[in-house]
């Protein structure tokens, strides 16, 4: 009966969960995206001041609920060190957000190479 009920309340209550990874060089405008993305998303949410954004190291994660979906934004560290790195979150995620700074025109084409990483080195 447990397992009914358990089955029943899961159906009608659980969101869908999808992981999107937001990958991009450093200082490219992950985590600015993210804080915008949950401020947008989450009323209740008051957001990071942009001005306290700094390098990430390591990952930030922030989930955002849309509808009857969860969406879990995982923001990786874009330095060159923490690339290599990417691949191992592919097989976990269900979307890729790619973020260009577009003002910073000197680095377009590093960007690019970093884009165009094999997924599987």
């Amino acid at each position: 009966m447990y397992t009914l009920l358990s089955g029943l309340y899961k159906y009608m209550f659980q969101k869908d969960e999808y992981c999107i990874l937001i990958l991009g060089l450093d200082n490219a405008g992950k985590t600015t995206f993210l804080e915008q993305s949950k401020t947008r998303f989450n009323k209740q949410y008051k957001g990071m001041s942009l001005s306290k954004i700094t390098t990430t190291v390591g990952l930030n994660i922030g989930t955002v609920d849309v509808g009857k979906a969860r969406l879990m934004f995982w923001d990786l560290g874009g330095q060159e060190e923490l690339q290599s790195l990417w691949d191992k979150y592919y097989a976990e995620c269900h979307g890729v957000i790619y973020v260009i700074d577009s003002t910073d025109e000197e680095r377009l084409s590093e960007s690019k190479q970093a884009f165009d990483l094999p997924l599987h080195p």
